[in-house]
């Protein structure tokens, strides 16, 4: 029995052995989150000569990057540049930010004219830390800088011919929708360069405006937008582009706002099936167009 009950625990050597080596790693691993843990304890020294680089970068991409932590743990935003001609002596923080620089970057542009600084030419404003090459690019075409003994008014303001200096009693220079160029349409308050580019864009594509309300049709014009801008613009009476709805092709009517593919489609059909348009009339037996859309594109089409 004794002999029995010995065989199956007697180990050889190289059992022993394996068995030991497998001790040790359960050892290690139960002892290796201890000696991380005191190790996270130790303090971290490092020198400013290894940080100093790592705090530079960090700084240029706070100064690039669209959101910034300021020391009081609020978050800054880069505002939307909305770029305009101006005057970069004396210009006000928030002109500076509206060009798209950040309120850390116009303080630091003020502070340079709080200590005497002046922009003499473009020059100059391509030195200041606080603009970055990019962004000069971006600013450039837009400044300009009265030559001395000229009169000080920041270009950014309104003209005399255009606005009283009674804010009561603004007087705006009318300006033309159906015939402004884009630096026209910016003169007009609360119009960009985008916003020109949109009009012009969405005009050309009508063949004129008949209505001032059209405008509103431009993307990002909504109605608070329209009544900041509609004292300050006119229609003239122009002859708009028609398409004779008779001869026309796809290729002539898919860049037409008020008209739908499938309607265009089915136009050029049914015009084929049963002849040439005459009048107006003839658009209404098309259950596809309703009344509105019929009034809508009629100052547009011809027969």
């Amino acid at each position: 029995m004794y002999r029995k009950f010995k065989q199956y625990f007697e180990i050889s050597p190289k059992e022993f052995r394996g068995m030991m080596v497998f001790v040790v790693l359960l050892i290690i691993c139960f002892a290796f989150p201890f000696v991380c843990e005191k190790l996270d304890e130790q303090p971290l020294t490092i020198s400013i000569q290894t940080l100093a680089p790592k705090i530079i970068e960090i700084d240029k991409f706070k100064a690039k990057s669209s959101f910034y932590q300021d020391k009081q743990g609020e978050v800054g935003a880069i505002n939307a540049a909305q770029l305009f001609n101006f005057n970069p002596n004396n210009l006000s923080v928030s002109d500076w930010m509206k060009l798209g620089l950040t309120l850390k970057q116009a303080n630091s542009i003020k502070n340079y004219e709080a200590k005497g600084g002046k922009f003499k030419s473009k020059a100059d404003v391509k030195k200041m830390y606080a603009i970055s090459d990019s962004k000069f690019e971006e600013l450039a075409t837009y400044i300009q800088i009265p030559m001395e003994g000229s009169s000080a008014t920041s270009v950014n303001q309104p003209k005399a011919s255009e606005f009283s200096a009674n804010k009561k009693s603004t007087e705006f220079l009318l300006i033309d929708i159906n015939t402004a160029d884009s630096l026209k349409m910016m003169t007009v308050k609360g119009i960009g360069p985008a916003f020109a580019s949109r009009i012009i864009k969405y005009r050309t594509r009508l063949g004129g405006f008949y209505a001032k309300t059209q405008i509103k049709e431009v993307y990002g014009i909504d109605s608070l937008k329209y009544e900041q801008i509609s004292a300050q613009i006119y229609l003239s009476n122009i002859s708009l582009k028609q398409i004779n709805i008779n001869q026309c092709t796809f290729d002539d009517l898919k860049n037409f706002p008020y008209l739908s593919y499938k309607q265009m489609n089915v136009m050029i059909n049914y015009r084929k099936q049963h002849g040439n348009f005459k009048s107006l009339d003839d658009l209404n037996k098309i259950a596809i167009f309703s009344p509105e859309i019929i009034q809508k594109i009629s100052p547009y089409i011809s027969f």
